[in-house]
C-alpha cells in the first residue's frame, strides 16, 4: 500500500477494518484489535485520504453499535460517528470531507446484506468510495460484501496489518526447525485439516483444551464428562497415532470434590477436563529448549471459567526460551495480554479463525479478492 501513498490524496478512501472488540457494558475489555489498525489509519491520514472506515461488532444483533469503538478511536484522532444506514445522507457527509478526515459508519452486519454477500450492498458500499483497503484480516476468511464485493468494484489494496499478518503467518510454510505448533480451543472437527498439513511441516504438535479432551478419548483413556467433539473416525485416529502428536500427559480435573490434579489414565467419570498439569508444562518445556519456532493458537484450559494457569505458565516458559512465537486466537491473545507481555511475543495475530484458515489453505476470501480471483 505505501508504494500507491500519493493516489489517495483527496481521495475517499473505504478502509475495512475489525473492530470487533470484546465488550462489558459498552466498555472495551481490550483494544488490541483498534491499536493494529493505527498505523494504517494514520498512513492514510498523512497522505491526505479522506477515510471512511467500515467495521462490524457481534452478529448483528440491533443492540450492536460500534458506538463505543468510535468513542474510543475519538480519543486518539479526530472522528465522526455515522450511526445509521442512510446512503444519501452519509455521500453528503462524506462528500463534504477534508483531507485527513475520518468517518466511521455503524456496524456493517446491521445490514442483511454483508452476510449475504449482496452485490446490491457492495455496490451502496463502493459508492461512497475512490479507492478500497482491507486491513481486517481478522475477518478475511468470511465472504461477506465489505471483504470480497467492494474490492470487486474499487481499485483495492491490502493494508499495512494485513500485509503483517500474512507476511508473518506464512513463516509456517516454510518453518525454521525445531518448529513446535500447539493448538488448543474447541472445534476439533474443523481444525484436523490443519494438524493433517503441520504433522508434515511440524516437529512437534501439542493439543491442548477441548481438541486434547477428543485425543485422549481416541487413544483409550477415560476422559469423564468432559467436553467432547463427535466421534471423528479415522482421521483422528490416524492423527492420535502419530509420533509428532503430543498429548497431555497430567490435567486438572473438576468434580464433585472439587480440583484436583490427575494422569490421563487417572481420570474418573463424573470429572471434568479443564486445564493441562505441570508435568506437562515440564515436559513442553524440554521441546522449547531446542524449538526455535512456536506458533500458538487457543487457550489449553476452560478460559471461560478462568481455567488459566496453564498457558499461564507455558507462556512464561516461552519468553523464557530463544523460540520466535507467534501466537493468535482471541482468548488466547486477551490472556497475553493481561499478564502485560504482548510486545514480548515475535508476532501476536489478530485472527483466530482466520489464523487457522490462512494457515491450512494458505490463503484466505479476502486476499483472494484483492487479487482480483473470483470466489
Amino acid at each position: 500500500m505505501t508504494a500507491h501513498a500519493d493516489l489517495f490524496k483527496g481521495k475517499r478512501v473505504l478502509l475495512r477494518l475489525d473492530l470487533n472488540v470484546p465488550l462489558a457494558l459498552d466498555t472495551i475489555r481490550s483494544d488490541y484489535r483498534i491499536r493494529a489498525s493505527l498505523p494504517t489509519i494514520n498512513f492514510l491520514r498523512t497522505h491526505g485520504a479522506h477515510v471512511i472506515i467500515l467495521s462490524h461488532i457481534g452478529k448483528g444483533a440491533p443492540k450492536d453499535t460500534l458506538r463505543p469503538i468510535a468513542d474510543h478511536l475519538s480519543h486518539m484522532m479526530p472522528l465522526l460517528f455515522l450511526d445509521r444506514f442512510d446512503a444519501e445522507e452519509n455521500k453528503k457527509v462524506i462528500d463534504a470531507m477534508n483531507d485527513g478526515d475520518v468517518v466511521m459508519l455503524e456496524n456493517l452486519r446491521l445490514h442483511e446484506g454483508e452476510a449475504n454477500n449482496s452485490p446490491a450492498f457492495a455496490q451502496e458500499l463502493a459508492s461512497l468510495g475512490d479507492y478500497y483497503v482491507n486491513d481486517a484480516f481478522a475477518v478475511s476468511h468470511r465472504a461477506h460484501a465489505s471483504i470480497v464485493g467492494v474490492p470487486a468494484l474499487l481499485p483495492s489494496f491490502a493494508g499495512m496489518r494485513f500485509a503483517e499478518e500474512a507476511a508473518e503467518l506464512s513463516r509456517v510454510f516454510d518453518p525454521q526447525h525445531p518448529f513446535l505448533f500447539i493448538m488448543g480451543g474447541t472445534k476439533v472437527s474443523t481444525k484436523l485439516p490443519l494438524l493433517n498439513k503441520l504433522s508434515v511441516l511440524a516437529d512437534h504438535i501439542f493439543v491442548g483444551g477441548v481438541v486434547a479432551n477428543d485425543f485422549l478419548r481416541a487413544k483409550g483413556y477415560n476422559v469423564g464428562c468432559s467436553v467432547c467433539d463427535s466421534d471423528l473416525g479415522d482421521g483422528l485416529m490416524k492423527l492420535s497415532e502419530d509420533p509428532r502428536m503430543i498429548i497431555p500427559m497430567d490435567v486438572v480435573v473438576k468434580g464433585g470434590g472439587g480440583n484436583r490434579t490427575a494422569l490421563a489414565d487417572d481420570i474418573l467419570d463424573g470429572e471434568m477436563i479443564v486445564d493441562i498439569g505441570r508435568e506437562t508444562v515440564t515436559a513442553l518445556e524440554r521441546i522449547l529448549g531446542e524449538a526455535k519456532l512456536v506458533v500458538w493458537n487457543g487457550p489449553l484450559g476452560f478460559y471461560e471459567e478462568g481455567y488459566t494457569d496453564g498457558s499461564r505458565e507455558l507462556l512464561e516458559r516461552i519468553l523464557g526460551s530463544n523460540a520466535y512465537a507467534i501466537l493468535g486466537g482471541g482468548d488466547t491473545v486477551a490472556l497475553v495480554e493481561s499478564m502485560g507481555n504482548i510486545d514480548r511475543f515475535g508476532f501476536v495475530s489478530t485472527g483466530g479463525g482466520a489464523m487457522l484458515e490462512y494457515l491450512a489453505n494458505e490463503t484466505l476470501p479476502g486476499l483472494e479478492a484483492l487479487r482480483g480471483i473470483s470466489e
